[in-house]
């Protein structure tokens, strides 16, 4: 029996402002693709899954950890269980597109314990953020909070009803 390998080429972020393209093989996606559904597994499980050895498979796992493409691990944590009862997102728009004032922002947010994502946008505001918070006072006083933040200027939020879709990770 053979196994023929071709190569895929696909775009991964090494620092978050350039790009650069690494060839992955089958094997490569498929270690990607079992590790995305399960982080935990062991080497060997992993080698199984995929069809090869022990050894090589770290060697592979290390190889796309160095490249970036594996960035971490984490457990998905049920944030109901931990007092975390609401979700939602805000769109903040600044006074000012300045580089200092952009970072500035990103750093004070950044801060926050509660604070999940924030994303530079284009299109009608400057940034969109996912919050947690564990009640409505929370979500009022850390929205209250973001107003005052230096340079906002408008702040919308909608708080999450209920999410039918919640993946992580990328298709592979």
């Amino acid at each position: 029996m053979s196994l023929v390998l071709s190569s895929i080429s696909i775009i991964v972020k090494v620092p978050p402002y350039l790009m650069k393209a690494v060839d992955l093989d089958v094997i490569d996606h498929r270690i990607l693709a079992e590790l995305q559904q399960n982080g935990r597994m062991t080497n060997v499980e992993l080698a199984r899954r995929v069809g090869i050895s022990a050894p090589p498979c770290l060697r592979r796992v290390r190889r796309l950890e160095e490249l970036g493409i594996i960035q971490g691990y984490h457990a998905n944590i049920a944030a109901v269980t931990l007092g975390w009862s609401i979700s939602f997102y805000v769109l903040v728009g600044l006074d000012s597109q300045k580089s200092s004032v952009l970072e500035g922002f990103e750093t004070h947010v950044a801060q926050w314990p509660e604070t999940r994502e924030c994303h530079m946008i284009r299109g009608g505001e400057d940034f969109l953020l996912r919050v947690m918070a564990r009640d409505a006072g929370h979500q009022n006083r850390l929205t209250r909070d973001l107003i005052e933040v230096p340079h906002v200027v408008r702040v919308q939020t909608f708080q999450t009803i209920r999410t039918s879709c919640d993946r992580a990770g990328v298709p592979l």
